[in-house]
């Protein structure tokens, strides 16, 4: 049970810049829809998600996430499960990341962030090796087998989110600086098996970046996602169409492939210009900081290791992301969380937000009726 005070410790900060950046997909949503047969489908349809992700949010914040905690092994394992009976759906767009019943269908990978985040916030509470290099084997292990069952989806963009959550929840429970700088050199060794096992379209997304042409030239195949990019961002403009008006009237122009999802943020940048940029960054950057608020204020090892795995999630996606759609990455078909149109990663990012409600109303431990006895 909650304490009588809980709702002094909401974390106002955090709920509201959640809701800015989902109110920012909204409007990337329709304007991606209005550029192309402005139907009004896909924003419908976000609306209708987001009304399921907040109350799955609120429904996240009513068990005690130590109880979460103890059954995070099994969270993990059922996510791994998943992970692998994508590979019995058909494809979508050549990937098998989906799991589909008729219409009706959602991303193992979106969870599995997630599960990682409680598997390792559980065994390093736990175990007291991983600050010797021997130690640091089970969680790398944990970690690369969901970040290679995603990689051979093909999703590139998500399994790099899997490694800056690991290394920074290690540093963050105390594992030494040098052992942490082993397994780095290690996975930088590691790098020519990586791309061994790395499909076509992935490699091609990565020379793309190194072959990236100019507004004159005529984008290659693998480089069209980019050029077009940085075209609909150069027509935007620095005030956006929304105050600027449409510098061209030829709406092909302005076609974006994955607009609604991958490259929302260009679109947020066409049509607000740079002004919508800060603003998405800037609120990213407080939800992230907010997250790590949370993190300092918890006395409990187990949460402060989840609320600082959740704002690295967080705040590794938004860069991958806005990096990927101005050329600074390779296109790599991740989402902007919270922003980005689709089910499963608003429903994920609910559930992480709700997790870190639940931490910071719990920011010790909770006394139950018997003396000297912890509340799960």
């Amino acid at each position: 049970m909650l304490p009588a005070t809980w709702s002094y410790r909401v974390p106002w900060g955090l709920l509201l810049a959640a809701i800015v950046l989902i109110a920012l997909g909204w409007l990337g949503v329709a304007r991606s829809e209005e550029l192309a047969d402005g139907s009004g489908h896909y924003v419908r349809q976000q609306i209708v998600w987001t009304f399921l992700a907040a109350m799955v949010c609120w429904g996240m914040t009513l068990p005690s996430y130590r109880a979460l905690v103890r059954h995070s092994y099994a969270a993990f394992a059922g996510a791994i499960a998943l992970l692998i009976a994508v590979y019995f759906f058909p494809t979508v767009h050549g990937a098998h990341r989906w799991i589909r019943w008729g219409q009706i269908g959602f991303q193992p990978s979106e969870f599995a962030k997630l599960a990682l985040v409680l598997a390792l916030a559980r065994y390093l509470t736990r175990a007291e090796n991983y600050r010797r290099l021997r130690g640091l084997i089970v969680p790398l292990a944990l970690t690369i087998v969901p970040l290679l069952l995603v990689l051979r989806e093909p999703d590139l963009g998500t399994s790099l989110v899997f490694l800056p959550v690991l290394f920074v929840m290690l540093y963050a429970a105390g594992a030494r600086k040098k052992d942490l700088a082993v397994l780095a050199g290690c996975g930088v060794l590691l790098l020519p098996v990586l791309w061994t096992q790395m499909s076509g379209e992935q490699k091609s997304r990565v020379t793309a970046l190194f072959e990236q042409t100019g507004p004159d030239r005529a984008p290659s195949d693998d480089g069209y996602h980019l050029h077009q990019a940085k075209q609909v961002l150069a027509l935007g403009g620095v005030f956006g169409s929304a105050l600027a008006g449409e510098p061209v009237d030829d709406r092909a122009v302005y076609q974006l492939p994955e607009d609604h999802t991958d490259f929302i943020f260009i679109i947020l940048l066409e049509r607000f210009g740079w002004l919508g940029a800060v603003t998405v960054l800037g609120v990213a950057a407080a939800l992230v900081w907010q997250a790590l608020a949370i993190a300092a204020n918890t006395r409990e090892p187990s949460g402060r290791l989840i609320a600082i795995g959740l704002a690295t999630l967080f705040g590794s996606q938004v860069f991958i992301n806005t990096a990927m759609t101005i050329g600074l990455l390779p296109v790599t078909g991740l989402s902007l969380p919270l922003v980005s149109y689709g089910g499963s990663g608003l429903l994920a990012n609910a559930l992480a937000i709700g997790l870190l409600v639940n931490i910071a109303q719990r920011p010790g431990f909770e006394m139950t009726n018997a003396p000297f006895r912890f509340a799960h």
